[in-house]
Protein backbone atom coordinates (compact mmCIF):
# COMPACT_ATOMS: atom_id res chain seq x y z
CA UNK A 1 0.00 0.00 0.00
CA UNK A 2 2.49 2.53 -1.25
CA UNK A 3 -0.16 5.26 -1.57
CA UNK A 4 -0.39 5.45 2.25
CA UNK A 5 3.19 6.66 2.70
CA UNK A 6 2.56 10.05 1.01
CA UNK A 7 -0.64 10.46 3.07
CA UNK A 8 1.38 9.66 6.21
CA UNK A 9 4.04 12.23 5.28
CA UNK A 10 1.41 14.84 4.42
CA UNK A 11 -0.39 14.33 7.75
CA UNK A 12 2.88 14.73 9.67
CA UNK A 13 3.86 17.81 7.64
CA UNK A 14 0.44 19.41 8.18
CA UNK A 15 0.54 18.62 11.91
CA UNK A 16 4.06 19.95 12.44
CA UNK A 17 3.53 22.87 10.05
CA UNK A 18 0.28 23.89 11.68
CA UNK A 19 1.95 23.71 15.08
CA UNK A 20 4.89 25.81 13.87
CA UNK A 21 2.71 28.49 12.26
CA UNK A 22 0.41 28.73 15.29
CA UNK A 23 3.18 28.63 17.92
CA UNK A 24 6.01 30.52 16.24
CA UNK A 25 4.16 33.01 14.01
CA UNK A 26 0.47 33.59 14.68
CA UNK A 27 0.47 33.74 18.46
CA UNK A 28 3.51 36.06 18.78
CA UNK A 29 2.09 38.39 16.11
CA UNK A 30 -1.28 38.56 17.88
CA UNK A 31 0.29 39.34 21.24
CA UNK A 32 2.54 41.96 19.66
CA UNK A 33 -0.20 43.75 17.71
CA UNK A 34 -3.26 43.39 19.95
CA UNK A 35 -3.98 44.07 23.60
CA UNK A 36 -3.22 41.22 25.99
CA UNK A 37 -6.91 40.48 26.56
CA UNK A 38 -7.84 40.63 22.85
CA UNK A 39 -4.94 38.42 21.78
CA UNK A 40 -5.74 35.95 24.57
CA UNK A 41 -9.39 35.83 23.50
CA UNK A 42 -8.49 35.20 19.86
CA UNK A 43 -5.95 32.48 20.68
CA UNK A 44 -8.39 30.93 23.15
CA UNK A 45 -11.06 30.81 20.43
CA UNK A 46 -8.60 29.11 18.05
CA UNK A 47 -7.39 26.46 20.50
CA UNK A 48 -10.21 23.91 20.10
CA UNK A 49 -9.77 23.81 16.31
CA UNK A 50 -6.00 23.82 16.65
CA UNK A 51 -6.08 20.76 18.91
CA UNK A 52 -8.66 18.93 16.77
CA UNK A 53 -6.44 19.57 13.74
CA UNK A 54 -3.40 18.10 15.46
CA UNK A 55 -5.29 15.09 16.78
CA UNK A 56 -6.84 14.41 13.37
CA UNK A 57 -3.50 14.68 11.57
CA UNK A 58 -1.85 12.47 14.20
CA UNK A 59 -4.57 9.83 13.97
CA UNK A 60 -4.36 9.77 10.17
CA UNK A 61 -0.57 9.51 10.32
CA UNK A 62 -0.71 6.68 12.86
CA UNK A 63 -3.25 4.66 10.90
CA UNK A 64 -1.35 5.13 7.62
CA UNK A 65 1.95 4.19 9.25
CA UNK A 66 0.55 1.07 10.89
CA UNK A 67 -1.20 -0.14 7.74
CA UNK A 68 1.72 0.56 5.40
CA UNK A 69 4.63 -0.54 7.61
CA UNK A 70 3.21 -2.33 10.62
CA UNK A 71 5.22 -1.91 13.81
CA UNK A 72 8.65 -1.84 12.19
CA UNK A 73 10.54 0.40 12.64
CA UNK A 74 8.98 1.15 16.00
CA UNK A 75 10.40 4.60 16.72
CA UNK A 76 8.02 6.57 14.44
CA UNK A 77 4.95 4.73 15.74
CA UNK A 78 5.96 5.30 19.35
CA UNK A 79 6.73 8.95 18.65
CA UNK A 80 3.32 9.52 17.03
CA UNK A 81 1.61 7.83 19.99
CA UNK A 82 3.58 10.04 22.40
CA UNK A 83 2.69 13.16 20.39
CA UNK A 84 -0.99 12.18 20.37
CA UNK A 85 -0.85 11.63 24.13
CA UNK A 86 0.71 15.07 24.68
CA UNK A 87 -1.80 16.72 22.34
CA UNK A 88 -4.68 14.96 24.09
CA UNK A 89 -3.37 16.12 27.47
CA UNK A 90 -3.33 19.68 26.15
CA UNK A 91 -6.72 19.46 24.47
CA UNK A 92 -8.66 17.70 27.21
CA UNK A 93 -6.93 18.83 30.41
CA UNK A 94 -4.68 21.89 30.09
CA UNK A 95 -6.77 23.98 27.68
CA UNK A 96 -10.14 23.54 29.45
CA UNK A 97 -8.53 24.29 32.80
CA UNK A 98 -6.76 27.36 31.38
CA UNK A 99 -9.99 28.57 29.73
CA UNK A 100 -11.81 28.31 33.04
CA UNK A 101 -9.06 30.28 34.79
CA UNK A 102 -9.19 32.95 32.06
CA UNK A 103 -12.90 33.40 32.72
CA UNK A 104 -12.27 33.73 36.46
CA UNK A 105 -9.44 36.21 35.90
CA UNK A 106 -11.50 38.39 33.59
CA UNK A 107 -8.79 40.80 32.45
CA UNK A 108 -5.08 40.07 32.30
CA UNK A 109 -4.49 43.77 31.79
CA UNK A 110 -6.01 44.80 35.13
CA UNK A 111 -5.33 41.69 37.26
CA UNK A 112 -1.86 41.81 38.86
CA UNK A 113 0.65 39.13 37.84
CA UNK A 114 0.98 38.13 41.50
CA UNK A 115 -2.70 37.23 41.74
CA UNK A 116 -3.06 33.49 42.58
CA UNK A 117 -5.23 32.81 39.53
CA UNK A 118 -2.70 34.50 37.23
CA UNK A 119 0.09 32.44 38.77
CA UNK A 120 -1.89 29.25 38.27
CA UNK A 121 -2.60 30.29 34.67
CA UNK A 122 1.11 31.01 34.11
CA UNK A 123 1.97 27.47 35.25
CA UNK A 124 -0.57 25.98 32.84
CA UNK A 125 0.70 28.22 30.07
CA UNK A 126 4.24 26.99 30.71
CA UNK A 127 3.10 23.37 30.60
CA UNK A 128 1.18 24.02 27.38
CA UNK A 129 4.15 25.76 25.77
CA UNK A 130 6.45 22.85 26.67
CA UNK A 131 3.90 20.39 25.25
CA UNK A 132 3.62 22.41 22.04
CA UNK A 133 7.37 22.49 21.58
CA UNK A 134 7.61 18.74 22.28
CA UNK A 135 4.97 18.00 19.63
CA UNK A 136 6.74 20.33 17.19
CA UNK A 137 10.09 18.62 17.82
CA UNK A 138 8.44 15.22 17.37
CA UNK A 139 6.91 16.36 14.09
CA UNK A 140 10.26 17.59 12.81
CA UNK A 141 11.84 14.27 13.79
CA UNK A 142 9.10 12.34 11.97
CA UNK A 143 9.59 14.40 8.81
CA UNK A 144 13.22 13.23 8.61
CA UNK A 145 12.77 9.65 9.89
CA UNK A 146 12.26 6.94 7.26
Amino acid sequence: MKFLDPIYRLAIALWAGGNAIFTLMLTPILFKTESRDTAGRIVGNLFPGYFRWGLACGAIALVCRLISRGFGPKAPVLLIIAMLAVSSFQAFYVEPKAAKLKQQIGSFETTPKEHPLRREFAKLHGISAACNLAVLAGGVALVVLP
